[in-house]
């Protein structure tokens, strides 16, 4: 075994003690997550596919923890043809470490933030090769006032203006594009989300505006990298230099760097217009928009469920309200979770009542304490003991007039699970249609499905309609709603309300269908 590999296994193994030594809500506060030795070694073997031979590194790593990149580094390029390599750790539990472990080696380490650092002012003091695995710090774990301070940097190294909801590590690349060596090469080990949402739309802006995008590698999202993070992973390989006009992008998914399972090269126009990466390469370049094509919107409005802010307290079954003498009056009746429901279509009793065993309701009234004591005094005593057990100081609760009246919600015709995995193939839809002929409402794990005023007189005049548009939503192609939507570590699915909102449904419906021939709801599909 080499000295190289020796010195790895120890630097692993001295990881690991200091990992032990914190809690996993520590490490996940601070986004540390380690990076594996052999994808770190993967990294490495492609920036030195990517770095041009003749040329001496100049090595930075913004966020170096123990060091895993600089030693794969060292097992990657010739020792002569590492000019300097700098690594900046902001946490001296790790970086005291990393000093003593780096010692007999070239590897200069601040301990300072360097998101703080000053860079440098002379274009040949600058870094050719920065490769990081930036701190995966979510946006309400940063201050308001450390938030500003990030965003004026990122502004001003990087013609960036970030969203407030941006994660830390969206800083980091904005940041180091000051360190970076005009044609210099960067390879950033990120979390993919910001490919498919609405904050990311900077750093997609600044991807193919203001350097030249050479590849993104998207590891499976049901292979996450990390033992200890549910994140989807996305390798980012950008060089220092304005896009020429015809230039496409690498874009690989599943497999491994050098194996990729699948490829794609995307041209920069393309990538402008699509608001969606993760599309790439499964699903390729959106055919040209048609702007008479139908989308969800044209025929629903799309809301979440209802947010309780503490399910426990507020959803009870017959029992428990009976258990406590509680008015039936300031209950309705509320679907369980996607998980219990195990029917697709939602039957009703006489009542309106869902028939699933058991039932549950919520409790929703919004009458005045002082009210609420003079005329319920058992519900006001089940409030009291909400307050003890300090459900009106969580979040949603306290934020709300009345801590105890929810959101007004009508129940829904049809409904769609916001969530959801591909159990066996990517022939599985991990969303799924609710047809429910009930007055339950639902709540936030569903996206309530309203039709909009015509199609709604129209299933009024026709109910046996209800059943045509349950059919032709469950037709929705799974590759549609799934590149339409956003994919996390672990391989979940999620879709939000604006995004089932735009998708397309033109072709979903029917044209055969007797109903549809012989309706007036032609008028809203044809």
């Amino acid at each position: 075994m080499d000295i190289l590999t020796t010195l790895e296994n120890h630097r692993v193994e001295l990881q690991s003690e200091l990992d032990t030594t914190k809690t996993k809500a520590e490490r996940n506060r601070l986004g540390q997550f380690a990076t594996p030795t052999q994808l770190a070694s993967l990294i490495l073997e492609q920036s030195r596919q990517l770095f041009p031979e003749n040329r001496s590194v100049r090595f930075l790593d913004p966020a170096l923890g123990t060091g895993a990149f600089y030693s794969a580094l060292l097992r990657t390029f010739p020792e002569e043809m590492i000019e300097t390599a700098l690594g900046y750790e902001i946490d001296p539990h790790y970086g005291e470490e990393a000093k003593l472990l780096w010692r007999n080696h070239s590897l200069k380490i601040i301990l300072d933030d360097f998101t703080k650092a000053k860079p440098p002012e002379k274009q040949a003091d600058l870094y050719n090769l920065i490769i990081c695995n930036p701190p995966y710090v979510r946006h309400h774990h940063l201050k308001i006032d450390e938030k500003q301070r990030l965003q004026d940097r990122a502004m001003r190294y990087a013609n960036a203006s970030l969203n407030g909801l941006s994660g830390l590590y969206a800083y980091f690349l904005c940041i180091a594009h000051a360190w970076l060596q005009d044609e210099g090469i960067a390879g950033w080990l990120i979390p993919s989300e910001f490919m498919n949402v609405n904050y990311g739309e900077v750093i997609r802006r600044y991807l193919t505006s203001e350097v030249t995008l050479l590849d993104i590698h998207r590891f499976d999202p049901k292979e996450a990298q990390f033992d200890d993070a549910l994140v989807s992973s996305t390798i980012v390989w950008i060089r220092k230099n304005k896009p020429q006009p015809y230039h496409k992008v690498r874009f690989s998914l599943g497999g491994n760097l050098n194996q990729p399972r699948e490829c794609q090269n995307i041209s920069i126009q393309d990538l402008q217009a699509e608001q969606k990466w993760t599309r790439f390469p499964k699903h390729g370049v959106r055919p040209a928009e048609n702007q008479s094509a139908m989308r969800f919107h044209d025929l629903f409005d799309i809301k979440r469920g209802v947010a309780t802010g503490a399910n426990q307290f507020f959803i009870l079954n017959s029992e428990q309200i009976q258990q406590f003498n509680l008015p039936l009056e300031f209950f309705i009746p509320i679907l369980p979770s996607p998980r219990y429901l195990k029917a697709d279509e939602v039957i009703t009793d006489e009542d309106g009542n869902p028939v699933l065993q058991p039932n549950h309701f919520l409790l929703n009234c919004d009458l005045p304490e002082n009210q609420i004591i003079q005329d319920y005094p058992s519900l006001w005593h089940y409030l009291e003991k909400g307050k003890k057990q300090g459900i009106n100081e969580q979040y949603l609760c306290a934020h709300r007039s009345l801590w105890y009246a929810q959101d007004k919600r009508q129940p829904s015709p049809f409904l769609c699970t916001y969530m959801g995995r591909q159990l066996n193939s990517q022939s599985d839809n991990p969303f799924r249609f609710i047809l429910n002929h009930s007055r339950a409402i639902a709540p936030n794990v569903y996206l309530n499905i309203y039709p909009k005023p015509l199609l709604a007189s129209l299933i009024a005049q026709k109910p046996e309609l209800k059943q045509v548009v349950w059919h032709s939503l469950k037709k929705i192609p799974v590759e549609r709603l799934v590149g339409d939507g956003r994919v996390y570590g672990g391989g979940l699915y999620k879709i939000e309300p604006k995004e089932l909102s735009n998708l397309l449904i033109d072709d979903v419906f029917d044209t055969d269908s007797e109903i549809v021939q012989t309706h007036p709801i032609q008028q809203l599909l044809f």
